[in-house]
């Protein structure tokens, strides 16, 4: 990521039309790798009813306490949708107004959106300058991507999401906006080299030329993201002075797992 300019954050939207496809472990990750590369970051936390992310952070913030410690946090801004359908757009409004604020605070800001649409996940998009779509390997969540026929693997019409995040384009593109630079990262994928993950990555190699995203493996399904969540932490932090903390095998791998995504993402912060 470049330093800021014109006074505006980068803005990392992280996306899919899909519960359960790990977005909040990617931007909590992403985060604290630029915290620690000296970016002033902000996450905003879309999905404010479910509030993983947000949990993610109270837990950091409550290791910090009890061990009286400081350790790379990104500030954090909540938000659930109005249920009242009449305020929701006096509620949208006031949502674009305070991105466009917090763009003009920080050096980046990581967006966590909805598993569903409303219109959060719709606003978050309209402030994207990096799109990061979280993908497991299953073959059922490749149809938000597309419609494919796997017997004569034949890829038919845009799923849902990716006719979405081409209208986004074509709105920036209208409003001169620049260039969406979209990424599909796999995310709590089989460790084992399974025929149904080979699959599912061949397809996204695929959909990507036609959709114009770039595609990277990203992150095995591992119980050391499940268990640092708990306490609040990252494998980034895992080597803090004053933490220390073993690392074995899985711990490492991990760690070279995330810092390849920071670096396909933006190369010049990559977490160290």
């Amino acid at each position: 990521m470049s330093e800021k300019t014109q006074n505006k954050a980068h803005t990392i939207v992280v996306s899919n039309e899909k519960g359960g496809t790990g977005k909040s472990t990617i931007s909590m990750h992403l985060a604290v790798a630029l915290e620690q590369e000296g970016f002033n970051v902000a996450v905003v936390d879309l999905d404010g009813r479910q509030g993983t992310l947000s949990k993610y952070i109270d837990n950091r913030n409550k290791f910090c306490r009890q061990k009286n410690i400081k350790l790379a946090t990104p500030a954090l801004y909540s938000y659930a949708p109005q249920e009242d359908y009449a305020l929701i757009p006096a509620s949208r409004n006031n949502i674009h107004e305070r991105i466009k604020e917090l763009q003009k605070e920080y050096d980046a800001l990581i967006i966590d959106t909805p598993g569903t649409k409303n219109y959060l996940f719709d606003e978050a998009h309209q402030h994207a300058d990096t799109l990061i779509t979280p993908m497991t390997d299953s073959l059922i969540d490749l149809n938000v991507m597309a419609d494919i026929d796997f017997d004569s693997s034949t890829i038919g019409k845009p799923g849902h999401y990716a006719a979405f995040i081409w209208d986004i384009k074509k709105q920036m593109a209208a409003a001169n906006r620049g260039y969406l630079n979209w990424i599909v990262v796999g995310n709590k994928t089989s460790s084992h080299n399974s025929k149904n993950k080979n699959v599912v990555f061949e397809y996204l190699e695929r959909l990507g030329k036609l959709f114009g995203f770039r595609f990277t493996p990203g992150l095995k399904d591992r119980l050391i993201y499940k268990e640092l969540f708990l306490l609040g932490l990252t494998v980034l932090d895992m080597q803090h002075p004053q933490l220390q903390m073993k690392m074995t095998m899985s711990h490492i791998a991990a760690k070279r797992e995330i810092r390849s995504i920071a670096e396909f993402i933006c190369p010049d912060s990559a977490a160290q």
